[in-house]
């Protein structure tokens, strides 16, 4: 089965930043939409941004202005870029796609194993 494969998380100071990644761990599948989610300590698991087929994108309002998602290299790779980080944005971030199978299959949704962010001094 295809999965999506996250990285680019760790620990940064407020005001850093942080690039996380999420691709297919298979060649012929795209990510057509990618969503970006978080589960924060004592919080329940919000979307924080997505980008749809056209490439319309929407975020949460904690995050505007900050962080920016995208989708590159052929769609097969969803990055969210995370600019001045403050500490309520520590969580364990979370891609899920909606994927698109190049070879004429059914396509599917997929979350990855998720990564964690820390921002602390």
């Amino acid at each position: 089965q295809v999965k999506l494969v996250e990285s680019g998380g760790g620990l940064v100071q407020p005001g850093g930043s942080l690039r996380l990644s999420c691709r297919t761990d298979r060649s012929f599948w795209r990510l057509n939409v990618v969503r970006w989610l978080r589960q924060s300590p004592g919080k329940e698991r919000e979307l924080v941004a997505s980008i749809a087929t056209d490439g319309s994108t929407e975020y949460a309002d904690s995050v505007k202005g900050r962080f920016t998602i995208s989708r590159e290299n052929d769609n097969k790779y969803g990055y969210l870029q995370m600019n001045n980080l403050r500490p309520d944005d520590t969580g364990v971030y979370y891609c899920n796609g909606d994927l698109l199978d190049l070879g004429g299959g059914p396509g599917c949704d997929r979350w990855g194993q998720g990564t964690q962010v820390t921002v602390s001094s």
